[in-house]
């Protein structure tokens, strides 16, 4: 029989040993930094999927709104500090590839993907994921109570029955606020955009700064419309909200979750792999669960709520026009109608 002291000392051993391999591997990790906008509930789904398949890499995010995110990008171009761009407006990340900040880069498997959601440029400075659109959240039981009737146009919400029954997200803050107003100004001009928006504000009870929070708000029974988008509008729905999501009929704003490597990183294999990876058939599919429009064809399938004639009702959108001309819009909007916006 073995001396037991001996076993003892050896399984020690081999623990030491396995522990020691183990913070070996974690000190051997390369910390990635990435900034993103995307919806914190789809983060986890994008890191453990990465990881998985990248074990030497460890996603460090840091995760706000379009426009914090965008404010903050720009407010570090002269000493940048993430690695990557993830999941932020195709207007935000044309901004800063005007500023030179991205990586020109075509990632893997890019010739599959959908190019009309890609920057023009090849290689390209930013790479798209995602569609998202606007779209309309009315809780049918608050509406019930409160005598509304349901609105089909983007000009119904200016019905003065809808007076102090309406939020949504501040365009300095969300981007799905920017798509929405920027949507607006190229439908009918700036002249009838303006006075449209307006006409709107009478009728807004607060601007806040997310994009999900109408829908949430509206799905709560907070105030009975949300102005939002339709993954936030799918998710309160199937929670079992008693919402209905509506497609205004002149047409929707919309705007691309994107990709990009900042020029400044110094890891830049590990931004590549991210970068293929996002471009590539898992992160898509992860990425179907919630949207109506990803880039990699016939990944998408049909969401509740979403119609099948979702992706017609997309207004012809200029995301040069709407990037060059953000500040201007941004400064416009905030002269007119900041005074009812959500405190920060």
């Amino acid at each position: 029989m073995k001396n037991p002291l001996a076993l003892l000392g050896a399984t020690l051993s081999a623990l030491a040993l396995a522990f020691g391999a183990s913070d070996a591997l974690a000190q051997q990790k390369t910390p990635l930094l990435i900034y993103t906008a995307l919806e914190t509930d789809a983060l986890k789904f994008f890191k453990e999927g990465f990881e998985k398949s990248n074990p030497d890499i460890d996603i460090k995010w840091v995760r706000d709104s379009t426009g914090i995110i965008t404010a903050k990008i720009l407010a570090e171009k002269a000493n940048p500090q993430a690695d990557v761009i993830a999941g932020v407006a195709a207007t935000s990340m044309a901004l800063f590839a005007k500023e030179g900040l991205l990586l020109p880069y075509e990632p893997k498997g890019f010739q599959a993907l959908d190019a009309q959601y890609s920057d023009a440029a090849r290689p390209p400075t930013w790479v798209g994921m995602d569609v998202w659109a606007a779209t309309v959240c009315f809780n049918t039981v608050e509406a019930k109570k409160q005598n509304l009737p349901k609105p089909e146009s983007w000009k119904d919400l200016t019905n003065p029955v809808y007076k102090g029954k309406i939020t949504m997200p501040h365009p300095a803050s969300s981007g799905t606020g920017y798509l929405d107003v920027s949507g607006w100004l190229q439908m009918w001009g700036e002249q009838e955009g303006w006075k449209y928006m307006d006409a709107l504000h009478e009728n807004i009870a607060q601007y806040v700064h997310s994009g999900s929070k109408p829908c949430r708000q509206a799905g709560a029974g907070e105030f009975p419309i949300g102005i939002a988008f339709e993954y936030r509008g799918h998710q309160v729905k199937k929670s079992g909200a008693p919402i209905d999501l509506i497609f205004p009929k002149e047409g929707l704003g919309w705007d691309i979750e994107a990709n990009g490597i900042m020029k400044s990183t110094k890891k830049l294999d590990a931004s590549k792999r991210f970068v293929d990876w996002m471009a590539g058939t898992e992160s898509q599919t992860i990425n179907s669960q919630w949207w109506a429009i990803v880039t990699l064809p016939g990944i998408a399938k049909p969401l509740d709520g979403i119609p099948a004639n979702f992706q017609s009702l997309l207004i012809k959108n200029n995301f040069a026009w709407a990037s060059e001309n953000r500040e201007r819009i941004l400064a416009e909007w905030t002269k007119r109608y900041d005074g009812k916006s959500e405190k920060k």
